[in-house]
């Protein structure tokens, strides 16, 4: 009877402690990146009152097997669940959401720590930190780069701050424009359009070209105007003169090209009072097949670009320093074509801006934060790193929704794993708890009958002594 009630006091012990479990899961049931737990019993030993026999040919009896008295339960586990929670829609760019496996690091003075819940925001510092001010981990880009080549290996991560010159990008100066869209040699035999491009300081300098169609010679010219406005102020103009360079030479895409020297001065008030003129870049020349193509083909024996390459002059200091501008600007003709229809022909800057400012980042499925600015500019600047562990389960729960490593889940390298291969990040949605209230509810009324069962043997067996101590009477 004894052994009996300290059975049932076992009993009732690990059924509280699933019942703790059980209380715990609910009440965290809408708590963010939340992985609910499970608890396991098992005997505790067993007092053996007789032990096993074999069976015995000489007396003819046969094997007997062990005689033994269980002496209750135990808490053999508590295990986690790492399944993934819901995903819940926020549209919060800083709200992120692990798809599979690993998990966000995050650190403070104090040490490095582990959690699912993806709720960040930016402090004043512009650091990406959670509500309690961890600050997420990451590795920064090097000029728009993310380490991870043999060249740049990564290295361990760090705080995201979005600050210095995550802030700014810097201007650049153009290298490149694209003349594209359609030329008509029957219907509009003039195309004009305008040729923009930068400095390295970010002025941006506009040329208006103009493209008339030869009869005689079924070509085409390219005539450059006598002067450039600067920032699209029609008040600040610089003037120019347009001379040959040192004729033909390989473009970016391996064609040919002509280079046309671009000698600056002041403009005049009489240089604004006077029309402009437009005068013929020496050499540029394009021609086009009978389908209506560029005459890449024929190249130089025909006469044709691919390109035309600009080069400024300062040799009047107008412009200062001339270093501001790329070595050459060419100026691709390739992607012109010769169709019926309307004349479509335009220039489209490829490269070269002005100065801007962040605007707002956005969070891609590979960790990279990007950041978008003020001059129609982006750049990556971090990517998010995750820890992945042989064994998640067995990482220690410190509160606040974060986990520390153990030498049972194996330990953190300090460097991180990238998103993806089944570990994509989601932004503006948070995971949810793995809860199952339906299975919770269940084990609690199973929970609870089990802890009355052991309560009654309790009772039983104190009944049993009061009947042995009645003898007497």
């Amino acid at each position: 009877m004894m052994r009996s009630m300290f059975s049932g006091v076992s009993g009732l012990r690990v059924h509280q402690t699933k019942m703790d479990v059980i209380a715990n899961n609910i009440s965290n049931v809408n708590t963010t990146g939340f992985k609910s737990s499970r608890v396991t019993f098992s005997e505790i030993f067993s007092q053996t009152v007789q032990g096993a026999s074999g069976a015995n040919p000489n007396t003819a009896r046969g094997g007997r097997n062990p005689m033994q008295i269980g002496l209750g339960s135990n808490v053999a586990s508590i295990d986690q669940s790492m399944t993934n929670g819901a995903a819940q829609r926020t549209d919060n760019p800083y709200d992120l959401m692990i798809q599979g496996e690993g998990f966000f690091i995050v650190s403070d003075g104090s040490g490095t720590y582990f959690t699912r819940a993806g709720a960040f925001r930016l402090d004043e510092s512009g650091n990406l930190v959670t509500s309690s001010g961890l600050i997420l981990n990451g590795w920064k880009a090097i000029d728009g780069t993310i380490p991870g080549t043999r060249e740049v290996p990564k290295t361990n991560t760090r705080g995201i701050q979005i600050s210095g010159d995550d802030e700014y990008v810097m201007p650049n100066s153009t290298s490149y424009v694209r003349l594209t869209g359609n030329l008509n040699a029957v219907t509009d035999k003039e195309k004009e359009t305008s040729i923009s491009f930068f400095d390295s300081l970010g002025n941006e300098y506009t040329i208006k070209a103009r493209l008339r169609y030869d009869d005689t010679n079924k070509q085409w010219s390219v005539a450059l105007a006598d002067r450039a406005t600067v920032n699209g102020d029609p008040n600040s103009v610089v003037m120019l003169n347009i001379g040959a360079g040192t004729g033909i030479a390989s473009d970016l895409a391996g064609g040919n090209s002509v280079a046309a020297q671009l000698t600056t001065r002041a403009a005049t008030a009489a240089d604004s009072a006077s029309p402009v003129t437009f005068t013929d870049a020496p050499g540029a020349v394009i021609k086009f097949t009978a389908d209506g193509l560029p005459d890449i083909a024929s190249g130089a024996a025909s006469g044709s670009i691919t390109s035309l390459q600009l080069v400024v002059d300062d040799s009047a200091g107008v412009i200062s320093p001339p270093a501001n501008f790329a070595p050459s600007i060419i100026v691709s003709t390739g992607e012109l074509t010769q169709f019926s229809g309307i004349a479509t022909a335009s220039a489209v800057t490829v490269d070269g801006n002005v100065s801007g400012v962040l605007n707002g980042i956005s969070i891609g499925s590979d960790g990279k934060v990007t950041g978008y600015y003020s001059n129609g500019q982006s750049k990556v600047l971090w990517q998010v790193a995750l820890a992945q562990f042989k064994n998640p389960t067995g990482l220690e729960r410190i509160g606040d929704n974060l986990y520390r490593a153990t030498s049972n889940s194996g330990d953190f390298d300090g460097v991180g794993v990238e998103a993806g291969a089944g570990s994509d990040i989601m932004a503006g949605v948070l995971e949810m708890s793995n809860v199952d209230l339906a299975q919770e509810f269940t084990e609690m009324i199973t929970t609870q009958r089990g802890f009355q069962a052991n309560s009654r043997v309790i009772t039983t067996s104190d009944d049993m002594l009061q009947e042995l101590v009645n003898l007497k009477r």
